[in-house]
């Protein structure tokens, strides 16, 4: 999409799919640890969070030149969260924050009105949109260089800045283009928009520079019992690592959070082994030594570890049980019939 103006210099871009390879846990990391990192180091460290990165070199440029490049990522509120988009969203800002940069989350709640999310209901979405970082932070988030912007507030807040970039973002395109950008808001270039919804493109090509983002990254109920079925349930070819599923979880998740994976086996099953890299794990499944349901028991335990700070801060956290409860809520009630939503909202 055209930028705002010619003078604008757009961000680089690492573009990810929803399992991008990414990083370790958190960190406290020290106020110094930016200013000892090797460019390559801070380099190798960003660019590992994409499969792909539209410019290299700029960003080779940006991590040598600019002391506090900022990276941002938006996001909706728009339900449950799942263990993926929960997981790996805090070891991808991580891994970013480490490098030295400013992460700027941009809490879209004008835009899931705009897609209609909640019903438009803007506090139902609000609602959401707390739930959704405080599990973040349960995971482990370093905050210490993140900040949370939500979209409604910084846009009143500076309208004479915002909306004359989304009026010359949308003189720049015709309907055609910018309906072929539909997929962001989670449509089909088919799909009957509503004129809400053709603002949306606009409006999101605007905050990569109402933000003054330098890195812009754009995408290519979990308790132990549920955790464990879903995985045994889970398919799993034998000898087959492309598209399984399990291995992927195991690879973009695991290995990146805990910089290792563990597989407990009784030693006539090959005993216990550590895997430190995908390429280790990847090697025994294709070859046989480690068999499905060794994976499995072992993704299984991993993953219930990493859930765990996130469920007890949902059971001890007096503020984090509150919107837990709404958000359950809101839930059943975008099941119900329409006719009875409001009622049930304000009882």
């Amino acid at each position: 999409m055209a930028s705002a103006s010619e003078e604008t210099k757009p961000p680089v871009e690492a573009v990810m799919p929803d399992t991008a390879p990414s990083s370790s846990q958190a960190d406290d990391v020290p106020d110094d640890h930016f200013s000892k990192m090797t460019l390559d180091e801070k380099y190798a460290l960003v660019r590992s969070i994409g499969e792909e990165c539209i410019q290299e070199e700029e960003l080779r440029n940006l991590l040598e030149k600019k002391k506090d490049p900022v990276a941002y990522d938006g996001f909706e509120p728009s339900g449950r969260m799942h263990i993926a988009q929960g997981v790996m969203k805090v070891i991808n800002v991580n891994k970013l924050t480490k490098a030295g940069c400013i992460f700027k989350f941009w809490v879209a709640d004008w835009f899931a009105q705009l897609n209609n999310k909640m019903g438009g209901d803007l506090k139902k979405i609000q609602t959401v949109g707390r739930y959704m970082i405080e599990i973040w932070k349960a995971v482990g988030m370093n905050m210490d260089r993140v900040q949370i912007l939500w979209t409604s507030e910084e846009i009143n807040a500076r309208p004479d800045e915002y909306w004359p970039l989304v009026m010359d973002i949308a003189r720049r395109n015709n309907l055609s283009r910018i309906k072929r950008c539909s997929q962001i808001m989670g449509r089909n270039d088919e799909d009957e928009l509503t004129a809400a919804q053709i603002f949306y493109p606009c409006m999101q090509c605007a905050d990569i520079f109402f933000l003054k983002a330098d890195i812009c990254q754009l995408g290519m109920d979990q308790r132990k019992s549920e955790v464990k079925s879903k995985i045994n349930k889970a398919w799993c070819p034998a000898l087959i690592t492309d598209g399984n599923p399990l291995i992927e979880y195991t690879i973009y998740i695991v290995l990146p959070y805990f910089n290792e994976f563990v597989v407990d086996r009784k030693e006539e099953h090959g005993g216990a082994k550590t895997y430190k890299t995908a390429e280790e794990l990847k090697e025994d499944y294709t070859s046989g030594a480690l068999h499905p349901g060794d994976l499995k028991v072992a993704l299984i335990k991993a993953i219930n570890r990493i859930l765990e700070p996130v469920r007890e801060h949902f059971k001890t956290n007096a503020e984090a049980k509150d919107l837990l409860k709404k958000v359950k809520f809101i839930d059943i009630w975008m099941k119900a019939p329409a006719v009875s939503r409001d009622k049930a909202w304000k009882e």
